[in-house]
């Protein structure tokens, strides 16, 4: 938890404060003696005698007693002044907004970590350095602008860019987003995004604290916190959205399995905040409009109206919604041509419901009423009200604030006129309302806020696999042997102690051995090159052998291809190929994936994934997300295969994954699978100690 130095201080001091409001010295003094801060602020600049009208004190060793230091000195002086500060001052709130740190190399960031030794030897908290500060109802302690104005029903922000948290600001405050606090963590020295998203869990009062959270992160350094604390506050009635950016990686990455090449660390962001509940977005746009999304009443259903005046918008608000999964419904029947009667001639209520360039204030008030009252197959309603500048429109925005105020139903204002309605936007976002100014990023807001997986209740899955036989497997493999991937015969323990359903099969090294085994198996039969990684591009794949003469051929020319240790024997099955896997990404665990199996895995990389531990549902949404997921149900007499079978097999990994950390690469492709079994063929399984 933040300190409350840092969060709530009685005193600042700013160390390098200046006249020139050009510098941050300056900005940031002007900025907390606008922001009416009740306590005591200080300033401390040897060359000057008073900054701002506040006498200056010459050095840190002259001021009184502080809780909050805000310094903006070249980063050379940082650490002595904040050993001065913090032994024999009592401070324990410190903002760095200098820059010259990790961010410039080793040298910066062993400063970083003598500072922070210091902060954390007093208990203190430290937000920066390289940041622009942070912003409360108590202080606006930022060197920059625009300073938003607080309230407590807005946004909490935290940012781990200062320049990216100003544009973000620039990009909503226009629009009528307010935020409630602005964090920006800079280097993130001693505290993170993440551990200011823990201190608003730990802080939160729930008649006071806001429900909407926004993040930008550069990196995520503790993804478990980040967890932790984000389902907390879900289930504390809060929304979260977030940017993540840095999702490309420099050069291409050698993996030696289909796991490897898919588990990608993007892939695991997505996945990690899909098990946060938090909305992922990809641009600063759609974060501002997803959290004025957030801002209304809560959608209950999808079926939405499009009302508006002007036929363009509408058209292409219907297409970005039905893209995304949202309906716009018809709307006939007696109702219908009732509401159609009072509106001019050529307006229509079919919906999107068109009132016309004359439509006014009065009908627009109709047509809401109907929507909310009459059309049970409506949801929500889009109002799109723009004007060619030829009159006022305030009577039609003080009409929709009324019927949003009044409406159950939640209301979407786009009022595209940002130019010849600026004067009447200004007021309607005076009366506390956010304005979409484009449709389509609103359509394309609303769909990913309604289809995105909300934290809900999940029961953690039963333990389904034997732990003790697992780790005897694993502890055995450690003793003979190091990183690498397991012989046929640890995969196939494994398999068994996590309960994933494989089929029979035989591992030989003599062709006699093959004759043999391949009679009990019986035919037909695959033989299989063990050794190789891809076996299909050595030609170490047979299919349909069918006879012991056939089985000795073929295992004569197999055991020569390069690297082939042994032959693999199976009997010969039939089904939908199906792909399971797991990687070890880091801080994040395991990621374990699901797709369609086979080349499919690779051609199409229809892939969903979650982080480990998965529960059902979660499993179940994998799955129920893939885009072949209308192949998996069974499409057009195929028969499907039972998607409750494939969910149990991803919960069996996730289990076998964290029984057995060591593993970091785990492929199970293909999975056969039937309307009433799934079957593990082909598995591989690496080991990584370090």
């Amino acid at each position: 938890m933040l300190s409350r130095e840092l969060v709530q201080p009685n005193s600042i001091a700013v160390i390098g404060g200046s006249n020139n409001l050009h510098k941050p010295g300056g900005k940031i003094l002007q900025n907390l003696l606008e922001g009416n801060f009740s306590g005591e602020i200080y300033v401390v600049n040897p060359r000057e005698k008073s900054v701002q009208g506040i006498k200056c004190h010459p050095d840190v060793g002259s001021l009184p007693e502080i809780d909050l230091a805000i310094l903006a000195i070249a980063a050379r002086f940082c650490l002595e002044t904040i050993e001065v500060l913090a032994r024999n001052k009592g401070c324990k709130g410190f903002i760095i907004l200098s820059a010259g740190f990790a961010e410039e190399g080793e040298e910066g960031r062993i400063l970083e970590q003598k500072i922070t030794e210091v902060v954390n030897s007093v208990r203190g908290s430290l937000i920066g350095p390289n940041c622009i500060g942070v912003i409360n109802p108590v202080y606006q302690g930022v060197f920059t602008s625009p300073i938003p104005k607080l309230d407590p029903r807005g946004c909490d922000f935290i940012s781990g860019s200062g320049a990216t948290a100003v544009f973000i600001m620039e990009a909503g405050i226009p629009n009528g987003l307010t935020f409630s606090s602005v964090y920006s963590v800079g280097n993130s020295a001693q505290t993170g995004v993440e551990d200011v998203l823990a201190h608003l869990d730990e802080c939160f009062d729930p008649e006071s604290s806001s429900r909407v959270i926004l993040l930008y992160l550069e990196t995520i350094e503790k993804p478990g916190l980040l967890l932790k604390h984000a389902l907390s506050l879900h289930r504390k009635g809060c929304k979260i959205a977030a940017i993540k950016s840095g999702i490309t990686e420099a050069g291409s990455r050698a993996a030696s399995s289909h796991t490897g090449a898919l588990a990608t660390p993007d892939a695991a962001v997505d996945a990690l905040m899909a098990k946060a509940g938090i909305i992922r977005c990809s641009s600063r746009e759609e974060l501002v409009a997803v959290a004025s999304v957030f801002q209304h009443r809560e959608l209950e259903g999808k079926r939405m109206a499009v009302i508006t005046h002007a036929g363009g918008p509408a058209v292409m608000l219907c297409d970005v919604l039905s893209v995304g999964g949202m309906e716009v419904p018809a709307i006939d029947g007696p109702k219908a041509e009732e509401l159609l009667e009072k509106l001019y001639p050529g307006s229509s209520v079919a919906n999107p419901i068109d009132i016309l360039a004359t439509g006014t204030a009065e009908q627009l008030g109709t047509v809401i009423d109907y929507c909310e009252k009459e059309f049970e197959e409506i949801d929500g309603m889009i109002v799109i009200f723009g004007t060619p500048g030829l009159f006022p429109v305030n009577d039609v925005y003080r009409t929709l604030d009324g019927k949003m105020k009044s409406c159950r139903k939640p209301i979407y204002p786009v009022l595209p006129s940002i130019v010849n309605a600026r004067e009447e936007i200004e007021e309607f976002i005076s009366l506390g309302r956010i304005n979409f100014p484009d449709e389509v990023r609103l359509g394309r807001a609303i769909s990913k806020v309604y289809n995105s997986p909300f934290m809900k209740v999940r029961e953690k899955a039963p333990k389904l696999v034997s732990v003790i036989k697992i780790r005897e497997v694993i502890d055995e493999v450690l003793k003979r042997c190091t990183d690498g991937y397991l012989g046929p015969g640890p995969v196939q323990e494994l398999l068994d102690a996590a309960g994933i359903p494989r089929t029979r099969e035989a591992v030989v090294n003599t062709k006699a051995d093959a004759v043999i085994k391949s009679e009990e198996l019986g035919f037909p039969l695959v033989l299989k090159v063990v050794g190789p990684v891809h076996k299909s591009d050595v030609a170490g794949v047979v299919l349909n052998i069918t006879s012991p003469e056939r089985v000795a051929e073929e295992f004569e020319r197999m055991i020569q291809i390069p690297n082939t240790v042994a032959i693999l024997i199976q009997p010969m099955l039939s089904g939908m190929e199906l792909f399971s896997g797991a990687k070890r990404e880091g801080k994040f665990g395991h990621l374990v994936l699901c797709g369609m199996g086979g080349i499919f895995v690779e051609a199409m990389r229809d892939v969903q994934g979650g982080l480990a531990p998965l529960t059902l549902e979660e499993a179940l949404g994998m799955i129920r997300q893939l885009k072949s997921y209308a192949i998996i149900e069974g499409i057009r007499g195929e028969e499907g295969v039972d998607e409750h079978a494939w969910a149990d097999i991803l919960l069996r990994v996730s289990q076998l994954v964290e029984t057995a950390p060591e593993i970091a690469e785990m492929d199970l492709n293909p999975l056969l699978g039937k309307k009433d079994v799934i079957m593990a063929v082909d598995a591989r399984i690496r080991i990584e100690t370090r």
